[in-house]
């Protein structure tokens, strides 16, 4: 099966050429290259879940490049990364607020009777899945390393 995100890609990719868009073009060919490299690595067809991982991973990657440049004093490249960022970020769904993560780890952490910070496996083996691509893993990490200490 076809992904969404996938088609959505290519179609965008497509009118970016029409429109002379150099910068959503080049965007756009490097996300279709990062799935492609995943799915010849997994040797399977990507569904849409795993096309936002491999999204939201490109997303952290321009952050800390922005980080990087800020500190080396390159606001020209800032700029450019911070451009890249806002177009990956069109492919992301809404992201969520740190109070939803909360609602929804203590929902997960109730479903799997975790007690203390052992049981941190069990409740981001199932928190992870349900917010992928909606929520930043350093995040989710964080709220549950919280909420069970």
């Amino acid at each position: 099966m076809e992904a969404a995100i996938k088609q959505k890609l290519a179609d965008d990719l497509n009118q970016a050429m029409r429109n002379g868009d150099k910068g959503k073009t080049s965007v756009i060919r490097l996300l279709l290259a990062a799935i492609q490299n995943a799915e010849i690595a997994r040797q399977t067809t990507l569904g849409d879940q795993d096309l936002l991982g491999i999204i939201a991973k490109e997303v952290r990657q321009r952050k800390e490049s922005i980080t990087a440049f800020k500190q080396g004093n390159r606001n020209d490249l800032v700029a450019q990364e911070e451009a890249e960022m806002a177009i990956l970020k069109e492919y992301l769904p809404q992201q969520i607020s740190r109070e939803e993560i909360m609602t929804a780890a203590r929902q997960v952490i109730s479903e799997v009777s975790a007690q203390g910070p052992g049981d941190k496996g069990k409740v981001m083996s199932q928190l992870i899945p349900r917010l992928k691509g909606r929520a930043d893993g350093r995040e989710i990490n964080e709220v549950v390393t919280e909420l069970l200490s």
